[in-house]
């Protein structure tokens, strides 16, 4: 089995890639091949099959070439810029965004090897006046570009596996909390760094209210419904092969709490309250009561609890002292 991760440089693929490297199987078979591409080098892997490292510009179709290839199986197509950088930068959004995700599609194409892609949309696909709560089958009215070029992507991921170029299958991720590392471009970004930094012991900027309701999943839990989405029969898809991954819905408050429950109170005393209206304007257009009935029934799970998030970050991220 030969694998391609596009976006391996990020902390989802990153930690896509170690988990493929301990199970050394998808889909039934031995990995023997996993290639990890992104616009800036990844970095190396140890796993007991061959890893390669490559850069990878999905806007350009020579570059995208040169990471798909005839006897690439399994692409996953992570790559993107984040919701506040696509709605600053409007054109590197549908660049990069859109465009790219065409790009490895057509690729596919014309190879006619058919590989399986699995393709990460974002629940910033929904939006504006769609009634709560979201369900399978509510139509997509993102009030982002971000949003907008994601959702584009899941018209391109249907159509290409409806016409048998590719065995597609999409899934709108939720809020990825607790995230290791630095902030990123993402309007969501405050969600993780509310946590992060304090359990690091550094001050965090919360910019929204403590009741303010999102949709969270923790990184262990999205890489694990990442391999399951790998591994779902092609006939169970159904005519859409896009759906929301599972994920549970808390407010800031509840995010605190469980931090608090997990390592006590001193973290939460260094989180200061400044109202950010950028933030608040793209946050506050998502929707939040989310009813992903087909990705469980499907056999991915939410976490049962924001308290295992935190301890997940604590056991998988937190820097050593």
């Amino acid at each position: 089995m030969n694998i391609l991760i596009i976006g391996g440089g990020g902390v989802v693929g990153q930690k896509l890639a170690a988990s493929l490297a301990t199970r050394g199987l998808l889909r039934g078979q031995p990995i023997s091949r996993l290639v990890l591409a992104d616009v800036v080098d990844p970095a190396p892997l140890a796993a007991p099959f061959e890893v390669q490292t490559t850069t990878c510009d999905i806007a350009d179709p020579a570059s995208v070439a040169s990471v798909v290839t005839q006897d690439t199986q399994v692409i996953y197509l992570l790559a993107a810029i984040v919701s506040a950088h696509a709605e600053e930068d409007f054109e590197a959004g549908w660049r990069i965004n859109m465009m790219g995700t065409l790009n490895v599609l057509e690729r596919a194409r014309t190879l006619g090897t058919k590989p399986v892609v699995i393709f990460t949309s974002s629940i910033a696909v929904y939006g504006g006046e769609v009634p709560d709560p979201i369900v399978d089958h509510t139509f997509l009215n993102p009030q982002t570009s971000y949003g907008a070029q994601k959702a584009v992507g899941e018209l391109l991921i249907n159509d290409y596996s409806r016409k048998g170029f590719v065995d597609g299958r999409g899934f709108r991720l939720p809020t990825i909390s607790v995230r290791p590392g630095k902030p990123n471009r993402a309007a969501s970004s405050f969600m993780s760094s509310i946590l992060r930094e304090p359990l690091n012991g550094q001050e965090a900027i919360c910019p929204v209210d403590d009741d303010f309701p999102h949709y969270y999943l923790s990184p262990r839990k999205c890489v694990e419904n990442l391999i399951k989405g790998a591994e779902i029969p092609e006939a169970d898809l159904g005519q859409n092969r896009c759906m929301m991954m599972p994920g549970r819905m808390w407010t800031i408050r509840q995010l605190i709490d469980a931090m608090t429950a997990v390592a006590g109170p001193e973290p939460a005393r260094l989180i200061k309250w400044e109202a950010q209206p950028d933030i608040q304007r793209i946050v506050k257009g998502w929707r939040f009561d989310m009813r992903p009935e087909k990705a469980i029934k499907l056999g991915l799970e939410a976490d049962d609890s924001f308290e295992d998030n935190i301890r997940y970050y604590l056991e998988d991220d937190k820097p050593a002292p």
